[in-house]
């Protein structure tokens, strides 16, 4: 009888866990499949584009596989320009404050929703193979050749590249050797490629292309403040849910990890 009782026992204890293991899973499963079908369109710097296509994106899909991100990628600038004249987005990440806060007092952001939780550093490149004495940022108003940044107009790296060089006090003598690039990934290309001699960019953007290599960082104090990427959802954003998802995963240690891996720092 007693062998009897402990098997009855066993069973029920059994029974209640696979119950209570199918009610966790199931209830992980209805939150998930509320998102069933939701897109997030997103607009995102430039400079983003290798860890978001590469890495984020996917891993994201695969926590939420009923939901699919649409990446828009473009100079910061440009992209605030398009969300003002309606591009269809629910999520802004721009490499700079300056175009956030511009969306967010127009009401276009909701500024609830605005994350900082990574940095970039601007950096000196030239070809891989440049045999440079070029050691400094100042040291570019003695070159001969090509300089690209980005337009300080538009593109956040070319005014912080502007604004380093101008701390320096030798934005004046480098202009006339000025390329400008519609974003830092035109920057980047045009060093890559040789048609520039030398170019800023963002680490991030140096370290995933091995046709070029750092010469040195911006010196510290040449720039007032952080090269800072907030993030924010779109007060009109047609999936809200999916998007508060995107935005929270982004916040999370694993993709935190994969900013780091490729070459941002994460903001304490």
């Amino acid at each position: 009888m007693k062998s009897k009782t402990k098997i009855i026992i066993g069973v029920i204890i059994i029974i209640a866990a696979i119950c209570i293991g199918y009610g966790a899973f199931s209830g992980a499963f209805d939150s998930n499949s509320d998102l069933e079908g939701q897109t997030v369109d997103l607009a995102a710097a430039a400079s983003l584009k290798n860890v978001f296509d590469e890495k984020l994106i996917p891993m994201f899909e695969k926590q939420y596989p009923g939901v699919k991100v649409k990446p828009v990628y473009a100079s910061s600038g440009d992209l605030q320009t398009q969300i003002e004249n309606g591009l269809e987005t629910d999520v802004f990440m721009s490499a700079s404050n300056k175009q956030m806060n511009a969306l967010a007092e127009q009401g276009i952001i909701d500024n609830d929703t605005v994350k900082k939780s990574i940095q970039n550093k601007l950096v000196l490149i030239v070809p891989a193979d440049s045999n440079t004495n070029i050691t400094s940022f100042e040291g570019l108003k003695d070159v001969d050749g090509t300089i690209a940044i980005g337009d300080p107009d538009s593109v956040p790296a070319g005014q912080y590249a502007k604004e380093a060089l101008t701390s320096l006090g030798v934005w004046d003598a480098v202009q006339s050797k000025l390329s400008l690039g519609n974003s830092v990934t035109a920057v980047l290309n045009q060093v890559a490629d040789g048609s520039a001699e030398y170019g800023l960019v963002y680490t991030s953007d140096a370290d995933s292309n091995d046709k070029v290599k750092i010469i040195c960082d911006a010196p510290e104090g040449s720039l007032k403040k952080p090269i800072v990427y907030p993030i924010g959802i779109i007060k009109d954003a047609k999936d809200a849910d999916a998007a508060e998802k995107f935005v929270e995963f982004l916040q999370s240690q694993e993709a935190q990890d994969i900013f780091k891996d490729y070459g941002f720092t994460i903001v304490n």
